[in-house]
């Protein structure tokens, strides 16, 4: 199991696309459409096709292996 970085994230939401580049799995939009498209990346231990996929407090994405887990401020 590799080892969970933390990402933590201005608002109380951000988007599965985004989250790709924030966190440096990606090196660009192009790159993320293309893995979400083709079943690669894992939200919360699901493949998710949705690049739009609403990200929250607590959620990981796996993308080649690697993982992150999102971190929002408080309420």
């Amino acid at each position: 199991m590799s080892n969970v970085e933390e990402i933590t994230i201005r608002d109380s939401m951000i988007r599965l696309g985004q989250l790709l580049k924030l966190a440096n799995l990606v090196e660009d939009g192009v790159e993320a459409a293309e893995l979400i498209k083709n079943g690669l990346v894992k939200v919360n231990g699901e493949i998710d096709d949705r690049r739009g996929r609403q990200l929250h407090n607590g959620d990981t994405v796996t993308v080649n292996g690697q993982t992150v887990h999102v971190v929002a401020p408080a309420a």
